[in-house]
């Protein structure tokens, strides 16, 4: 465990990592501890074999899991903690398969949206903020295509009103800026802001006691509103947000804004929306195109 430690302070000093990120590097060591015992020399393969053929973990996660020891191994051989790293000889390979990104149709987020064209005057106080703020938030995860962690952690300095842009945290720690295109999303976003001037809290989107809302919270309120709408899919907050990618691309923008916009890190990320366009205009082109008959 005091290598462990001393890595885990390694990587906050240098590696400038979220506070999540940190913690799955954590995770995953104390699982390999666990297993191993001889830290300083370890049989990866017998670990990679355990985790895939007992505990039948997916090949993400032991691609993940695999990452995280290399960098461990590297720290420790660059400190002089062990006298070579087990990764020299080692190499994996995973089939993994590319699964496109799950989307609603424009019909079902119309569906969403409706479940705020009501007249909210006629509810309880409570109700009333409780709507302000659920419009606001659903209609920006569908406007802009943010991810609910990035939602979250909006706060009321990260609104540049005059501009109707917000500056969104990223993920790395990378920022970047958001235009509000949308009329009635800027509408329902200034009435939160409204409700939220006096509060002990900055953030843009509060839970009922007044405290910056998690994302499991968010989840929550997505899943009220795909039941409102009256839904059938079981879909995450996260189809909002491929949903939104996938519809600027199949609009003509191009893929290094909707990488931009987006907020990846590479453009290969983003590509795998131009998959899912071109399925949806062959399944147009199959049912609708008159030539088809002829």
């Amino acid at each position: 465990m005091e290598y462990l430690s001393k890595f885990m302070t390694y990587l906050q000093a240098t590696k400038n990592l979220s506070k999540k990120t940190l913690l799955a590097y954590k995770s995953d060591l104390l699982q390999f501890f666990l297993f191993e015992k001889n830290i300083l020399s370890p049989d990866i393969c017998a670990f990679i074999s355990h985790i895939s053929l007992n505990l039948k973990l997916k090949d993400t996660s032991i691609r993940r899991k695999i990452i995280t020891l290399k960098n461990f191994y590297d720290y420790m051989l660059n400190y002089n903690f062990v006298p070579s790293s087990p990764f020299v000889k080692l190499k994996f390979r995973f089939k993994q398969e590319r699964k496109l990104p799950k989307t609603l149709s424009i019909t079902e987020i119309g569906k969403i949206l409706k479940c705020f064209d009501i007249d909210s005057s006629s509810l309880s106080t409570f109700a009333q903020k409780e709507y302000i703020r659920d419009a606001a938030l659903i209609d920006l995860l569908i406007s802009t295509g943010i991810r609910i962690g990035e939602a979250a952690t909006l706060t009321l300095d990260d609104i540049i009103t005059s501009e109707r842009i917000l500056l969104i945290h990223g993920k790395g720690r990378k920022q970047r800026l958001i235009y509000i295109s949308s009329p009635v999303t800027w509408e329902r976003i200034k009435a939160l802001i409204k409700e939220r001037t006096n509060t002990e809290y900055k953030h843009l989107f509060v839970n009922r006691y007044g405290a910056p809302i998690s994302i499991h919270g968010i989840e929550a309120i997505y899943k009220k509103y795909i039941k409102k709408a009256q839904i059938k899919t079981k879909s995450t907050p996260h189809y909002l947000r491929h949903t939104f990618a996938t519809n600027l691309l199949a609009n003509g923008a191009d893929l290094r804004s909707v990488q931009e916009i987006l907020g990846h890190a590479s453009v290969a990320t983003t590509q795998i929306y131009t998959e899912v366009t071109t399925k949806r205009k062959k399944q147009v082109l199959k049912k609708f195109n008159y030539r088809n008959k002829l």
